[in-house]
């Protein structure tokens, strides 16, 4: 009877053994066939001036200000600044996860503004690699600052391929290919296409810290028409504080729009002509499910 209980027992632990190897074997197979997407790429929907490859989330809106003061260079009567501002209200709202929309109206040239952005890729590791999260941004405007010209004369549109990458946990680099068409530029004589490349990057200080930085190199011949514009270039620090995102920075571009800062930045760096502005973001969740889960 001993003897038969130890076969028993044997057999048993045996067995088990086995059931525990299969149980991990098949846990495996599903780890390695899994994909795991790469989230928080930015912060924000905007790197400062420029879009960023991030999408609002389905059902939740962001209610945006961003404002622009004077030219640091002006002085203290200006206050360096501060007594001059510009500002942009708009609201960006995620159709589904990958598919957003937004409107704004700008007091500079009382812009108002139409866009809608679809990611199209999202970098994933896993059994789906995918190295980089790729967005597509198409947007329009209408500058009804001069009532004298003709509707068509007023609008511009602007297209982006907005190429991302997250390395690790703390850095991100996105390219910005940007195509702009104004139906009447704000200068006689320069051209109605510009076709810019944008270069943007953001690094964790912390968990909810970062210093982020963009550039704008546009493809437009120099000469003296076109002499007042210059390349678009920002630095700033992103403050995330729950459902608020505040974006500090010192840019040469006084506009907020593709039309503004990527065609008619007519600041320099060199001469000192920036721009103190900030963006504040708020997000509502308008997600029955999300609401659900937070009272619970």
């Amino acid at each position: 009877m001993k003897l038969l209980r130890l076969v028993i027992a044997f057999v048993c632990s045996t067995n088990l053994l086995y059931a525990q190897d299969d149980l991990l074997g098949e846990l495996s197979k599903q780890d390695s066939l899994a994909s795991f997407p790469v989230t928080a790429t930015f912060k924000s929907t905007r790197i400062v001036n420029g879009h960023s490859v991030e999408t609002m989330k389905k059902n939740h809106l962001d209610f945006r200000i961003s404002h622009r003061f004077g030219r640091l260079n002006s002085g203290a009567y200006q206050l360096f600044g501060l007594d001059q501002a510009t500002m942009r209200m708009g609201f960006e709202y995620g159709i589904t996860d990958r598919f957003m929309v937004g409107v704004g109206r700008s007091t500079s040239q009382k812009v108002y503004d139409f866009f809608g952005k679809h990611k199209l890729l999202q970098q994933s590791t896993g059994a789906r690699n995918m190295p980089v999260s790729v967005t597509l941004f198409g947007g329009m405007g209408i500058a009804t600052v001069n009532r004298e010209l003709e509707f068509q004369d007023k609008i511009y549109y602007s297209a982006q391929v907005l190429i991302a990458r997250k390395f690790g946990e703390r850095f991100s680099l996105q390219l910005s290919p940007s195509y702009l068409h104004r139906n009447r530029p704000e200068i006689a004589g320069d051209e109605k296409i510009l076709l810019a490349m944008g270069i943007g990057g953001r690094y964790k200080l912390s968990k909810r810290v970062s210093l982020n930085g963009e550039y704008f190199y546009t493809a437009r011949e120099k000469n003296t028409v076109t002499a007042p514009y210059h390349d678009s270039m920002s630095f700033g620090v992103d403050i995330e504080t729950g459902g608020h995102v505040f974006q500090l920075h010192f840019t040469n571009s006084l506009g907020m729009i593709e039309k503004q800062f990527i065609g008619e930045t007519t600041g320099s760096w060199g001469k000192g002509d920036i721009h103190y502005g900030f963006n504040i973001s708020r997000t509502f969740s308008f997600d029955k499910k999300s609401k659900r889960e937070a009272a619970n």
